[in-house]
């Protein structure tokens, strides 16, 4: 196995004048060039564009003009952001030809911060599924096993920063899109808050399932990346909302740990054997954890009703008219809403509300939970979505990613780490949740275990 530079040290090179952001350009290109007609992350490599930005970049730097967190670091955007002259598919035919006019305000943060958009990543279409794979352009590989999905929906972006294609890469997560590849890929995937990225374009501005998040090779690389992106918006009712920031506390941590949330979905054999061994080096590091979890009844039904009412409002007229033209597993997801009365609608969202009350009323007794990031591990391509898992029939395609879902469902900020691979074994992550305000808590226990060796590995057979 091979480390590759992470972002943070990269920065540091160009900002010195060591290598130049063109470097770091032909670098990140030559590399895609490589590996990408292998695993397939890329659905837009914008090289032209891509040069002229660096160019401009080290004209800046020697013109002595202020650099910024980000100057020169080669990024990619997942291909449902807009990106203002580069097309955004959104992994659709439907969009083959599609060019924003404008940029997302995060990717304009990211240009504003000096990073470079080399292109646009691979996600099913509208970013629906958690296989990375659609009829524009087929599907993603995983790094560590080209047969297996990279997961996702963010996998192109998971497969670009894991095997050095680019230094960082944006992702959305709705049920878990950030951090089940980030989990499949070995990397680190952070989904913050709603509202902590502000989306001033969100249609449904305060009831937000969905959020954008960071896939990144280290912990500092994260929060670098972070940094740039995060931060109010008067457009976005989210972002405007105060928490208040916990410090970390001088004191033991109270750790809770959860294979399955106290049984409210399956897991895989091997995943609940891989959580145990992970849970015993946390357990080395930070100390002593107790078995615990939220009592979440009806949770898993409230965020699948929640998801396709939302998904029928975004989307219901497009299948109604283009159906044939869509993938058969969009139309599903899309349609699941179209009966969904308004009681049945609200009663899903008085369920969230419990649940979120029986996340806060939990993390007053604990100041930190640790879970798997998905209850299997990476399957392959060729099987399509998990409809079985742990021996027990699931009930629908989406079942299999409650771990992440869950989280998604009370809009904590939850974050992704690579436990130790053991050799042959296939990533695994761990997922660390804690309420909003308890960031810094996150960031500090993750960054102890970083230290002690839940940290990427890149793959080194690409």
């Amino acid at each position: 196995m091979q480390m590759i530079e992470d972002a943070t040290a990269l920065a540091a090179r160009i900002a010195t004048g060591e290598l130049s952001a063109l470097d770091a350009t032909e670098a990140a290109l030559s590399r895609i060039a490589g590996l990408d007609p292998q695993l397939n992350a890329f659905i837009s490599v914008d090289a032209e564009g891509a040069r002229a930005t660096a160019r401009s970049l080290d004209d800046a730097r020697a013109k002595g003009a202020e650099l910024g967190p980000l100057h020169g670091l080669p990024i990619a955007i997942k291909d449902v952001t807009a990106t203002k002259g580069l097309r955004t598919t959104q992994g659709s035919t439907l969009f083959a030809g599609h060019v924003p006019c404008e940029d997302a305000l995060s990717v304009a943060r990211l240009r504003d911060a000096g990073a470079v958009i080399i292109g646009k990543t691979n996600t099913p279409e509208f970013a629906f599924g958690a296989v990375c794979t659609n009829r524009l352009c087929g599907p993603t590989r995983n790094p560590w096993d080209p047969e297996r999905t990279s997961g996702g929906s963010s996998g192109g972006s998971a497969v670009a920063v894991a095997t050095g294609m680019v230094a960082l890469a944006q992702g959305t997560d709705f049920g878990g899109s950030v951090r089940m590849p980030a989990s499949f890929c070995g990397i680190v995937g952070f989904r913050p808050a709603p509202g902590t990225i502000p989306e001033p374009d969100r249609p449904l501005g305060w009831g937000a399932l969905a959020t954008q998040g960071v896939l990144a090779r280290s912990l500092r690389d994260a929060r670098l990346m972070l940094s740039a992106m995060a931060g109010p918006d008067p457009r976005d009712p989210l972002s405007c909302r105060a928490t208040p920031v916990e410090p970390v506390p001088d004191r033991p941590l109270r750790l809770a740990a959860s294979p399955d949330l106290g049984g409210a979905f399956p897991i895989d054999a091997e995943v609940a054997a891989a959580f145990a061994e992970a849970l015993t080096a946390v357990e080395a590091v930070l100390g002593p954890t107790t078995v615990a979890a939220p009592q979440l009844d009806g949770a898993i039904e409230a965020f699948k009703t929640l998801r396709a009412a939302e998904s029928w409002f975004r989307s219901g007229a497009m299948v109604e008219a283009h159906a044939e033209a869509l993938t058969p597993s969009f139309v599903w997801n899309v349609r699941q809403g179209r009966a969904i009365s308004a009681a049945e609608y609200l009663a899903a969202e008085a369920t969230r509300t419990r649940s979120w009350r029986a996340f806060s009323d939990f993390f007053r007794h604990q100041d930190l939970l640790v879970m798997p990031t998905c209850a299997v591990l990476p399957f392959p391509n060729a099987r399509g979505e998990v409809l079985e898992v742990g021996g027990r029939q699931l009930g629908s395609i989406i079942d299999y990613l409650a771990c992440t879902f869950l989280v998604s469902l009370v809009g904590f900020p939850a974050l992704s780490i690579p436990a130790p691979r053991r050799a042959g074994a296939l990533p695994f992550g761990l997922q660390l949740v804690v309420p909003p305000g308890r960031e810094p808590m996150l960031w500090h226990v993750a960054e102890r275990l970083e230290a002690s060796g839940f940290a990427t590995i890149c793959p080194g057979a690409v």
